[in-house]
């Protein structure tokens, strides 16, 4: 059994913690290691596609079944799940998980749900909840007091959702403009800069209640390749690590970020072995929690990337990231196999169990500070999602939507001024044609199908569409007011 740690008075008391993790089977204490995510808008009577989806992918019918089935520690929403509808199916299928975890699991310890809501390009949850500009956007911006105020409206709405972890800020710095997965994800390119970024947003989503993460370490800024579809190196000495790419996650351990999500990524100058980070000891023990001194918890990106399974079996990966130090074990793509994996590993002493236990209390610390566990060490008698009338009003409020604006229009950057044209002013040019992508506070119109065409089946209706950016605007003659307005891409 781990020893209590002699940490900040402020933190979680760890001699409950332990008590509680006393209890539990070791089948429960591995399930808490799991965050997993399944399909379907309820917790218990999904759509009979999503059955069909859950009982190929996952062996169960419903989120229940999985809680159920692998003693579930967390759940992550995706829009493509259909996890994510709207602001009240959200709440209840909150609701409808933490009550199907109370009944399930002996503990009674409830489920992290989280989210990737890093906003920009990257937002499962859309409107009518607020739609905030993503970290490039803030970085031009040069405002730590906007990206604190737009993590803590983004926290406020997850909340009230019954969301209680934002895998969110991206810690990497974007030096590869090239780059493929990461580019408007990130706060820029200069390391101190995305540094007191990635703080303030750890501030602000702690301010609201939520659990952060910091990703993706050591760092995925500088590649061309994009780990979900294969294993990227970055080729940055050791020097240059500790330059470009340790500033921001040095920033987000001091400002006390909750979790660390490492990167399917290798780097010969922390680790020759050419293992991928996620499984590295040398990079996820030996930097991120002896030099940079972090004890909170480490979370894998997801283990359904190419860049995780080129060098070993998916049986292999979840072992091997805990033998690396991790302690969430994110999406595995077979389950079954993975936490068959993990069993086998402790019952043959490749793990022990104490190692288990270590990455528990980790996960119950992070638990207990976003209020699912409340002093005595048990689990909350209420539901973590709020009441319709309080989701109402929190999600989407006018308040939000204007500070939402106003942000955006702190982000508008010029980058040249030929002839010193700009500002405009109603003097001198008092009508000009303008074109722009749809502002922020308008969805995206799609063309209307013809009348020709043959009607979608509910399956291919509920299909997420591509990834892709709003069509420029024709062209308008403009005569005034003269207000900026926010302008973005929506990526649904």
């Amino acid at each position: 059994m781990p020893q209590p740690d002699d940490g900040p008075d402020d933190g979680p008391d760890d001699d409950r913690l332990l008590g509680l993790i006393s209890k539990m089977s070791l089948e429960e204490k591995v399930g808490q290691l799991f965050v997993m995510h399944v399909y379907g808008h309820t917790a218990t009577d999904p759509d009979p596609e999503d059955v069909d989806t859950n009982l190929r992918a996952l062996g169960v019918r419903d989120a229940a079944e999985l809680i159920a089935r692998y003693r579930l520690g967390g759940v992550i929403y995706f829009g493509w799940a259909h996890n994510t509808r709207s602001p009240h199916q959200i709440a209840a299928l909150s609701r409808g998980i933490q009550e199907a975890a109370a009944k399930a699991l002996p503990s009674g310890v409830p489920v992290l749900i989280s989210v990737d809501q890093e906003h920009g390009a990257v937002a499962r949850v859309g409107a009518p909840a607020t739609l905030l500009p993503g970290a490039m956007a803030l970085g031009a911006s040069g405002s730590h007091e906007h990206a604190r105020e737009a993590a803590r409206i983004a926290g406020a709405e997850l909340h009230a959702l019954g969301i209680r972890q934002d895998h969110a800020p991206d810690a990497d710095v974007n030096i590869d403009p090239a780059n493929p997965v990461i580019g408007v994800r990130s706060f820029g390119a200069d390391p101190e800069a995305v540094a007191g970024f990635v703080a303030a947003q750890v501030e602000g989503y702690r301010s609201a209640g939520i659990a952060t993460a910091a990703k993706h370490f050591p760092g995925h800024g500088d590649t061309t390749d994009d780990s979900h579809t294969e294993l990227p190196h970055i080729h940055h000495t050791r020097e240059e690590w500790d330059r470009f790419d340790a500033p921001p996650f040095r920033a987000a351990i001091a400002a006390g970020v909750d979790s660390v999500m490492t990167a399917h990524i290798v780097v010969p100058a922390l680790d020759p072995s050419g293992d991928p980070a996620t499984l590295s000891y040398p990079i996820v023990t030996g930097i991120l929690r002896e030099e940079l001194g972090y004890d909170g918890v480490v979370a894998t990106d997801s283990l359904a990337m190419r860049g995780v399974r080129t060098k070993y079996g998916d049986d292999r990966v979840a072992v091997l990231a805990l033998k690396a130090g991790v302690d969430q074990l994110l999406n595995p793509p077979r389950p079954q196999v993975a936490w068959d994996a993990v069993l086998r590993a402790v019952g043959e002493g490749e793990l022990t169990e104490e190692r288990i236990e270590e990455s528990v209390l980790r996960v119950l610390r992070m638990k207990a500070r976003v209020g699912l566990l409340p002093e005595d060490g048990t689990a909350p008698q209420e539901t973590t999602a709020d009441s319709v009338d309080s989701v109402d009003s929190v999600v989407g409020s006018p308040a939000h939507r204007a500070a939402a604006d106003r942000i955006a229009d702190a982000t508008t950057t010029l980058l040249e001024n030929a002839g010193g044209l700009l500002p405009l002013s109603p003097d001198t040019h008092a009508t000009c044609w303008w074109s722009a992508p749809t502002p922020a506070r308008r969805p995206v119109r799609r063309a209307r199908r013809p009348q020709s065409s043959p009607t979608p089946s509910p399956a291919s209706a509920s299909r997420p569409p591509p990834c892709r950016r709003a069509p420029p605007r024709t062209p308008r003659r403009w005569t005034g007011p003269w207000r900026r307005r926010g302008a973005r891409t929506r990526c649904s």
